[in-house]
């Protein structure tokens, strides 16, 4: 939008407001329009809801330039607004953590596993021949039971394993993976030990055995550090 255009949509709510005004806030540096190759200012819908929250606060709660700004720039590194419990206007706030859908709840991870595969079923099921299927044992990726039958488990690790051989990963740069996750159990099994001999069954709350809680924490916080890492690479 133009300028013109900023100023009549938020001129009935804002009657005081003038092209002066939206000048002198960009001015001020609270608004960045972007601008065409010939200098003309054009302002997105996300610019005019930037303006009504300055307006609003400047006429309704007095706010000067100086907390207006420390407001914006606040919501510009991603706090979001919230409203003040007076029923004021809103400040920005640190947004509560959404679940990561990507990290398994703690029913899933004591959640029965009744499937039993042969070594041939788990081969084909997963997409390797059983010469790689073997080397994954090898490796201590996959463990079958005392049955020599293998669970969800050991199918969801070998059909992940087929899939990056496509990328040229072979079962012996996945070693690593399984050193990780032991020393992850370890240190839960560690965390948890002064609570064993207690009652089993919770998060971790009360009496409760804290195992599969701990445990839930820790994939969390591994989820969290591999996607930062992707975001920084």
């Amino acid at each position: 939008m133009t300028i013109g255009a900023v100023l009549a949509a938020v001129q009935d709510d804002f009657p005081d407001v003038s092209i002066s005004k939206i000048r002198f806030l960009e001015a001020e540096g609270l608004l960045t329009p972007a601008r065409t190759a010939s200098g003309y200012r054009t302002y997105s819908a996300a610019d005019v809801e930037r303006l009504r929250y300055i307006l609003s606060a400047q006429r309704d709660h007095f706010w000067p330039l100086k907390v207006i700004r420390e407001a914006l720039d606040a919501m510009d590194r991603g706090l979001t607004p919230a409203r003040a419990d007076d029923g004021g206007m809103p400040r920005p706030a640190v947004p509560a953590v959404v679940p990561d859908p990507d990290v398994p709840e703690a029913a899933e991870l004591v959640a029965g596993d009744s499937l039993r595969l042969t070594a041939q079923e788990l081969a084909g099921a997963s997409g390797l021949d059983e010469q790689v299927l073997r080397e994954l044992e090898t490796f201590g990726l996959v463990r079958a039971d005392d049955s020599g039958h293998y669970d969800e488990s050991a199918l969801r690790v070998a059909t992940a394993a087929g899939a990056l051989a496509a990328y040229g990963v072979e079962p012996r740069h996945l070693r690593p993976f399984r050193t990780a996750a032991d020393r992850e159990i370890g240190l839960v099994q560690q965390v948890v030990s002064p609570h064993r001999g207690r009652a089993r069954g919770g998060k971790g709350a009360g009496g409760d055995d804290p195992t599969v809680e701990v445990l839930r924490l820790c994939i969390a916080l591994h989820t969290a550090l591999v996607k930062d890492g992707l975001g920084r690479a």
